[in-house]
This record gives structure tokens, sequence and C-alpha cells, in this order.
């Protein structure tokens, strides 16, 4: 008997990307990419009463950021509810209000960083656990290997963030890295689009809680510095991140379509 034939790998269907021709298309894709990240982040439980945000940058407007209404559950937002704020934090489309101390953080973010299309930031529990030890993540799995010298500590908590001059303070420590422990604080994280800014604070809250787990059951074995950069070489891009999110898009696009509306 005949062994089957394989079918020609370009004939398989492989997600990337897409790439659109205009900004308003461009727009709606962050949009509906932004709305579903918030739904999964609530689903996971990384909402904190008002605290907590995913932006996303126009692509049209460069200074102008989409971001989550105030108030409003993660899992009940949907593409028409998302506020479209300027630099200052101020509405320029939307009818919902903006909070001001999460979005300092994230304009100035956005503001330092052109090449970052979206940033997230949530008060969930491993990550804020973490936080209060100080200390960067260890290089203990590959997943971790993601953010080995690619993620910053801000070493240092004055309060609730309020105004621009410490949101560039916390810009100026993230620097050109994908994600920063704010102290005493949470996680943020940033990425070229919003699928790959919400994949790595999903990969870096779970590493946290692996890191936790596993110190509180005995010593951690360290993977070393060679081949924990060949590992963030292999899996801290992007690309790779936007690649690993795509299940996760698959499943509330499909589950909860009403958030396109």
């Amino acid at each position: 008997m005949q062994a089957p034939t394989p079918i020609p790998v370009e004939r398989l269907r492989f997600a990337m990307p897409p790439v659109h021709d205009s900004p308003e298309g461009e727009r709606r894709y962050r949009k509906e990419r932004l709305a579903g990240a918030l739904r999964i982040f609530g689903r996971l439980g990384y909402e904190d009463g008002v605290s907590g945000h995913i932006t996303a940058r126009d692509p049209e407007h460069p200074d102008c950021f989409w971001v989550n209404p105030f108030g409003m559950p993660f899992k009940h937002v949907t593409v028409g509810d998302l506020v479209l704020a300027n630099a200052d934090g101020q509405v320029v489309e939307g009818r919902y209000h903006v909070n001001q101390a999460a979005f300092t953080v994230h304009a100035q973010a956005h503001l330092a960083r052109p090449d970052v299309v979206a940033v997230a930031h949530c008060h969930s529990m491993y990550g804020r656990a973490l936080s209060t030890l100080g200390e960067l993540l260890d290089p203990i799995t590959q997943e971790a290997c993601a953010f080995y010298e690619s993620h910053a500590l801000y070493d240092g908590y004055t309060g609730v963030v309020v105004n621009a001059e410490e949101g560039r303070r916390i810009a100026s420590t993230l620097g050109g890295h994908k994600a920063v422990i704010l102290r005493n604080h949470g996680l943020l994280t940033v990425g070229d689009s919003v699928d790959a800014a919400a994949w790595w604070f999903l990969s870096m809250e779970r590493s946290c809680q692996v890191q936790l787990s596993a110190r509180a059951a005995g010593r951690p074995v360290l993977i070393g510095h060679k081949q924990a950069v060949q590992t963030r070489e292999q899996l801290g891009g992007d690309l790779v991140a936007w690649i690993n999110y795509q299940p996760l898009w698959q499943d509330i696009s499909r589950s909860e379509p009403d958030l396109l509306t």
C-alpha cells in the first residue's frame, strides 16, 4: 500500500498578523483585539475594582490611545465601549471617563516607546505577590526565559501614580524591555500589538506564580545564562507572543462574539 502523499507546506494554514491598507481597518482590528484581551483578563480574574488597563495606540493619531472605560467590568467591554484619550488623559472619542491614575503610566510608556502599540497593566495576584519581594523573574522555566534580561524592576513605591513625572520614571525604567515589575504594585507589559502585550502579561503572571510556588517547595535550579539567552531569542519576540495568543483570541471571539459590537 502506497504511503499517503504529504500536503505541501504552503497549502497548510498558519495565522500571521494581518496587514491593513487603511488606518480605519487597522483601528478596527486593534479595537477588536483590545476588547477581546480585556474580556480574557476579566475571565482570569486580573480585574481588581477599577484598577487595571490595556491601551492600544491609534494608528492615525499616534499620541492618542484606546482604553477600557472607567468602572466597566472587563468581561462586559465591547468595541463600541472603548474610549480614545490623548496623552493628557482627555477623552477625545467615547462616552465614558478614563481612570487618570492608571492612564498616566500607560501614556508615558507609549510616548517613550514609539514602537509600542499596546500596554497592559493589572493588579494580578501573583504579579503583585512577586513585586513585594523587589526582585526580577528568575530563569527557571522555558517561559520565564522569554523575560531573561528583557524586563526591569521599578524599585520604588510612592503611592497611586497621578502625575506625568512618575509615569516618565516608570517608562525610563522600562527602557527597551518588554516588561517592568513595579515594586509593591504589579506587572506592566508592552508589545507591538495588543496580542503581544496581552500574551506577555499572561505569561509573566504565570511565571510569577511558578517562581513563588517553586520557592515555597524548595530551591529552584536556574537555567544557565547561555541557555536562557538562546531560549529568549527563540521565544521572546513579539511575533512569537502574537502566535501564542491566537488560541485565546479564537476562543473569546467565538464564544463571546458580542464583544465585536
